[in-house]
């Protein structure tokens, strides 16, 4: 597990919680009240409640946590069982750490499982064209439950990868101010007193964060770490490591992409073994 755990105190800053995902590259933050662990924020959190504010609102409250003395395959299984990518490692009620999808892919590097992938990920995989606005590509990758996306030119050439990582790190914080019409809907159109004092408005801020109206392209990741189908677990799992990436592409013998493989698939690999 990871031990020297980013986290944030409630009440606490929406904006904070953000530039925190932007600066380590992490995908969540345990939120804590008064040193005790109340909930969980992630990059799913932050994209999906984007006009929230408040971090009692915006987290995942009572989050799941796993025991120190827990083994990798406990672990393994409940991220794995409740789509995690994180688990608060609790002890006595205290916080103590967070064990991540990524630390138990460092793990399998260090197995030597030399399975190879052709049989381990799964064969459900899609692509978004270069140019599709990253606003949309947001709400693709929210309404479809993946974490990254390969990008494909006209020709269908793998040009690169976006994650939830990249969405973070091009997002922003943009106020703005909207109306609410609180007029009773009346058709008279007479002016009157009445009339007037019938028809008002109110003004107020909103914050949002907001993903910028352009290209893919331009936000994806165009050094794209790629493996044949006879690579091997623990070695998918290094180049994984190493590039600090949570997927990697398929590729046949013409290097054209097949599928993903992505770091859960490789979990499912601990299950297995135990």
């Amino acid at each position: 597990m990871t031990t020297d755990v980013v986290g944030v105190e409630i009440p606490g800053n929406r904006d904070d919680v953000l530039r925190i995902l932007k600066r380590t590259g992490i995908s969540g933050v345990p939120v804590l009240k008064g040193g005790v662990l109340v909930g969980i924020i992630t990059r799913k959190d932050m994209l999906r409640k984007a006009d929230e504010i408040q971090l009692g609102l915006l987290m995942t409250p009572n989050p799941v946590t796993i025991s120190p003395d827990a083994t990798i395959q406990d672990a393994a299984k409940v991220l794995v069982e409740n789509h995690f990518r994180r688990l608060p490692v609790v002890e006595k009620g205290a916080l103590v750490g967070l064990i991540s999808i990524s630390d138990i892919v460092g793990a399998i590097a260090k197995m030597k499982i030399t399975d190879e992938i052709r049989y381990t990920f799964s064969s459900h995989a899609y692509a978004i064209w270069e140019e599709t606005p990253l606003p949309l590509v947001g709400r693709i990758m929210e309404m479809s439950g993946y974490d990254a996306v390969p990008i494909l030119n006209e020709d269908g050439q793998l040009t690169g990868i976006i994650s939830e990582r990249d969405l973070i790190r091009h997002s922003n914080i943009e106020d703005s101010v909207e109306v609410s019409d609180f007029s009773n809907g009346t058709d008279d159109d007479e002016w009157t007193w009445e009339s007037l004092r019938d028809n008002y408005s109110i003004s107020y801020g909103i914050s949002k964060v907001q993903l910028p109206d352009k290209p893919v392209k331009e936000a994806m990741v165009k050094e794209v770490v790629a493996v044949p189908l006879n690579a091997e677990v623990s070695e998918c799992a290094l180049k994984m490591k190493r590039a600090r990436v949570d997927q990697l592409p398929v590729i046949n013998g013409d290097r054209k992409m097949v599928s993903m493989l992505y770091d859960r698939d490789l979990i499912r690999i601990i299950l297995k073994e135990a």
